[in-house]
């Protein structure tokens, strides 16, 4: 009993695969899915070698990193690119995988994998990774170490460092201790911002202290507080935005997420904090920016839940493709009010009375 609770790392599989990985399990059992033999889904496959890669038994961890290194790339590509990947998974995965290029470019543009591999990769990657690490301006302006082992990369061009350097002097970011941050403020402001950019705003640490908004339990803001909040919130830069977006409780992450600049808003959503509640309320605003409807219809376990994937059915701004994916899993009774529905995109409300005539067909040809 328990053993979920007892070994929380096993949480990503699906209860019917932990057996394969459980140091309780018989070892020929752990053996068969170290060998890659046991048929898994990429995504489990990847999660499965990996925590093999830590069992008791040391002929099981070295087949198992064997069996990684040779997964064919049907099956690697697919996992690296799978956004419902563990963060730890994806994390391994990269320091395994970091002398290929193709792979590494997969798993930096992979938004669940950690910051903080992405800025080990950055210190010694090849320059075509490099460049991939340097596009990924929500990482470089979430986690400052990102661009200092970019900076740190011998590898890395003049012009790639110049480039990245001016975007997070301009966004905000401020880092004392790197010469080419200092350089592009230099260019920018001119030679007296050296040491500091001028009007730097609010930091993230301070609006967490100052309203406490850091404490998902904490109360709602108080309403004389809430326009003087919203007025601090303009005056932050790009940069702490977003590590207020990330940091932040509900109420700071409302703000932001409608926030005009669209790194803050997706940083938002992608908050580790944000919970289901809140990914309904998106499905269902027409003001959500088209971004961060984009990341709410890519996350395997949102679309998971019914009432998302019906409000983002029923929201014009998610694309008819998407919308018209989701519709073709919904329950008949939804699909009938939806072919009703004129508040819903027409060519939803015209898909859905076409599925219905077709269900109908059988049952006219039959009178």
């Amino acid at each position: 009993m328990g053993q979920a609770e007892e070994r929380p790392a096993f949480d990503f599989l699906p209860p019917a695969l932990r057996k394969h990985v459980d140091p309780a399990s018989p070892l020929p059992l752990r053996m068969m899915a170290a060998k890659a033999l046991v048929p898994l889904a990429p995504a489990d496959m990847l999660g499965a070698l990996y925590l093999l890669t830590q069992d008791p038994d040391e002929a099981v961890r070295t087949t198992a990193a064997t069996s990684a290194e040779k997964l064919p790339d049907r099956i690697l590509g697919s996992a690296l690119r799978d956004e419902g990947v563990a963060p730890a998974v994806l994390a391994w995965a990269l320091d395994r995988l970091q002398s290929s290029d193709v792979y590494v470019e997969m798993l930096v543009l992979n938004a669940s994998t950690p910051d903080e591999a992405v800025a080990r990769v950055a210190a010694h990657c090849s320059l075509r990774s490099l460049e991939i690490v340097g596009q990924n301006q929500l990482r470089l302006l979430r986690h400052e170490d990102v661009v200092r082992q970019l900076c740190l990369n011998p590898k890395a061009t003049g012009a790639l460092v110049d480039s990245v350097c001016d975007f997070c002097v301009r966004s905000g970011l401020h880092l004392a201790d790197v010469p080419q941050m200092r350089a592009a403020r230099i260019r920018i402001f001119g030679p007296e911002a050296a040491d500091a950019a001028p009007n730097p705003g609010p930091t993230a640490e301070e609006i967490l202290t100052e309203y406490q908004v850091g404490d998902e339990s904490a109360p709602p803001l108080e309403e004389s507080k809430k326009l003087n909040f919203a007025q601090r919130i303009v005056k932050m830069s790009i940069s702490e935005k977003i590590k207020l977006a990330t940091k932040g409780n509900k109420e700071a992450r409302g703000y932001l997420l409608r926030d005009s600049n669209k790194l803050v808003a997706v940083a938002a959503i992608r908050s580790p904090k944000i919970t289901d509640p809140e990914i309904l309320a998106i499905a269902n605003s027409r003001q959500a920016h088209d971004d961060v409807l984009r990341v709410v219809c890519a996350n395997r376990e949102w679309v998971k839940l019914y009432p998302v994937k019906l409000a983002l059915v029923k929201n014009p701004k998610v694309p008819l493709p998407i919308a018209m994916k989701f519709l073709s899993t919904l329950r008949e009774s939804e699909v009938r009010e939806l072919a009703r529905d004129k508040n819903v995109p027409s060519g939803i409300q015209m898909m859905a009375r076409k599925a219905m005539e077709k269900k109908n067909e059988p049952k006219k040809q039959g009178h």
